[in-house]
């Protein structure tokens, strides 16, 4: 047997003005990640087991575009083997679904890397990467790359799309107190609207992303000087201009809001928004009150978590 996994991940600051060429930054979330265990089988096929997501079927009974499947699919093309093995493939995953934490690019990451383990197909992480930005793009259109990479090279980025990847230095570490809508909100969709905005008056938009690419510039430093109370009115104001984008939602306003009266240094929605996560920057003697407010302020699921 085979085995590999990858963790989940949070941006920090840039979110859809990355897609756009701005700068982003993100991190990987240990606590959650995606398991995947690969074994020869005695029986005929390929055979996927993902429990999570109530699926359990040989690999030629799924459509081709289904994301496991593409998966599969796509790596045995790469691979170029000469026949189909007998597999029986395991997935699991303490991942939410559509909540921005990186579910998609951490099963990709995970069953990539077994699969290439288990069938003696040596790759970089690189070419692990760029394979899992491939499958991205078949299912989320155009996403910007931050998922696949973060989650790839497990460790905090400032990515921008197009440009070699930076790790970017954390000289101190810092909590942050993730909280889940409990309402999926696929980042296809709010990508998409973006774009259409951004179609309809280029010329304000792009003043926007330009706003947040500064803010993402001032959160780097803020973090690589340890300057907190900054970092966290950084935060405060990504917020308020992915409202303007309207890829906020109520739920996720109630829940930065109850973060901040909770005396959080900061907080504003993660990944595509419209549901999913938002993120509060907390002190860290902190971190449990503010967790116990976003829950009396309906998040269905809280992680408090380091960034190091």
């Amino acid at each position: 047997m085979t085995k590999s996994s990858a963790p989940g991940k949070i941006i920090l600051f840039g979110e859809h003005a990355v897609v756009h060429g701005r700068p982003a930054l993100a991190v990987p979330v240990i606590q959650v990640h995606a398991g995947v265990d690969v074994s020869d089988s005695s029986r005929a096929g390929i055979w996927i087991d993902a429990s999570d997501i109530n699926l359990q079927a040989e690999l030629n009974t799924l459509p081709s575009d289904h994301p496991i499947a593409s998966v599969v699919h796509n790596f045995l093309f790469l691979s170029r083997v000469s026949s189909f093995p007998n597999l029986e493939i395991k997935i699991t995953s303490t991942i939410p679904v559509a909540s921005g934490l990186g579910s998609g690019a951490a099963v990709t990451v995970a069953l990539t890397r077994a699969l290439a383990s288990h069938l003696n197909y040596p790759m970089t992480d690189e070419e692990v990467n760029a394979f899992t930005y491939e499958i991205e793009k078949l299912h989320h259109g155009t996403p910007s790359g931050i998922d696949n990479t973060v989650i790839t090279y497990a460790k905090p980025v400032y990515f921008v799309k197009g440009r070699s990847i930076e790790v970017f230095k954390v000289e101190q570490p810092f909590t942050i107190v993730i909280a889940n809508t409990g309402i999926s909100a696929p980042t296809k969709e709010s990508v998409a609207d973006v774009r259409t905005l951004w179609e309809a008056d280029k010329v304000r938009w792009e003043t926007v992303f330009d706003e947040i690419g500064e803010i993402v510039d001032q959160a780097r430093k803020a973090i690589e000087s340890e300057q907190w109370e900054m970092l966290g009115d950084l935060m405060n104001q990504n917020h308020s201009l992915l409202q303007k984008m309207t890829v906020s939602s109520p739920e996720l306003d109630q829940l930065v809001e109850a973060a901040r009266n909770a005396r959080a240094l900061g907080a504003k929605l993660s990944g595509g928004g419209r549901g999913g996560n938002m993120i509060a920057l907390v002190e860290p003697e902190m971190a449990e009150s503010v967790s116990s407010s976003l829950r009396e302020a309906g998040a269905k699921n809280v992680i408090i978590t380091q960034v190091t």
